[in-house]
């Protein structure tokens, strides 16, 4: 398989007019209310890296988290020979021209015999290149469950599984998928997030990240351009570069994601997917009290100060966004994004 790269960009760039201070709040306000925003570009680098085309460079996966009224999760009974008569939840490639949530319900349909709607995502997890799945909480809306008489490729039945009785899995890392979904139908800790139906070429992790600093002041890193990095982890090498000596006194924490885009309608030009993400720039000086627990150590002024001419911090000056994300960095009520490296 051919690699992906999988661009990262900070937000916006920025002048000093009072007119782009405001572009810059209202865009990332729009972003933490779960909107996005179409991708323009991510400049240096763009035009050597190559667009996703599925079943050619990228892989995405879906996979469905449901539950009857009794708790019990939907489960499929493989038909393929390597994981034959094994179970799982149902999941799938995207196809071709398909939708994240249209390859859900296409799945579902074929496996398990239901008619299904997206909730809400409940976890992204990502291999870089090699594929992403997209695990989605989900409701049945019609249609019956699949049973042994109407075996076929793509499944062999479906049944409700209450997690006690003894089921061969084919795979132990759906029941932290399970257990995810359970505890969010109880109590949600992060807003009802699905795609939003906007196109975009390549696999884009758009950055919002942030400093938060003494009384609470927040700043927000921006780039007088852009940059292109690849795979998800390399928020890491952004603030590298724009603050090389303070590098390893910080953590570079990614929070989650506020809002993801996906159109996949036309193969080969919209097969990409951006991830609108909150990362926070974390100070990492560990001091212990005299019986050797950790203490908080005090807030910094102000963020380090960037070394690199193409960066600049931007202090939020709007009240309402400044409380909305310094709530999303203590509270972490966002969608959560794993890396499986």
């Amino acid at each position: 398989m051919n690699s992906v790269q999988i661009l990262v960009g900070l937000y916006i760039s920025l002048s000093d007019s009072r007119a782009d201070i405001f572009i810059v709040e209202h865009q990332v306000e729009r972003l933490l209310s779960g909107q996005g925003s179409e991708v323009t570009g991510c400049d240096v680098g763009l035009e050597q890296s190559k667009p996703v085309t599925l079943r050619k460079n990228g892989t995405y996966i879906v996979c469905g988290v449901i539950f009857n009224d009794k708790d019990e999760v939907l489960m499929v009974q493989e038909a393929k020979q390597d994981c034959y008569k094994q179970w799982y939840l149902p999941a799938g490639r995207v196809e071709v021209g398909e939708s994240l949530e249209g390859a859900l319900r296409r799945e579902v349909k074929e496996e398990a015999g239901f008619d299904c709607e997206p909730i809400s995502l409940l976890l992204i997890q990502e291999q870089g290149p090699q594929w992403i799945r997209f695990i989605f909480l989900a409701k049945i809306t019609g249609g019956s469950l699949k049973g042994l008489a109407a075996a076929d490729q793509e499944s062999l039945q479906a049944s409700w599984w209450d997690r006690r009785s003894a089921l061969q899995l084919r795979g132990r890392d759906i029941l932290r998928l399970i257990d995810s979904g359970l505890k969010y139908r109880q109590d949600p800790w992060h807003p009802t997030t699905l795609p939003q139906d906007l196109s975009c070429r390549h696999v884009v992790q758009r950055l919002v990240l942030v400093f938060v600093g003494a009384e609470d002041r927040i700043w927000i890193l921006l780039l007088k351009g852009s940059i292109t990095y690849e795979y998800f982890q390399d928020s890491n090498m952004v603030v590298q570069e724009a603050m090389p000596s303070a590098y390893y006194d910080h953590d570079v924490n990614t929070l989650g994601v506020f809002s993801l885009q996906h159109n996949g309608r036309q193969h080969g030009r919209t097969d990409g997917v951006c991830f609108n993400t909150l990362v926070a720039l974390v100070p990492d000086h560990v001091q212990r009290d005299e019986d050797g627990r950790k203490l908080e150590p005090p807030a910094a002024d102000r963020p380090p100060p960037v070394e690199n001419q193409r960066y600049v911090w931007f202090q939020v000056q709007k009240q309402t966004l400044r409380e909305k994300l310094l709530e999303k960095t203590k509270n972490t009520s966002l969608l959560p994004i794993h890396s499986l490296y």
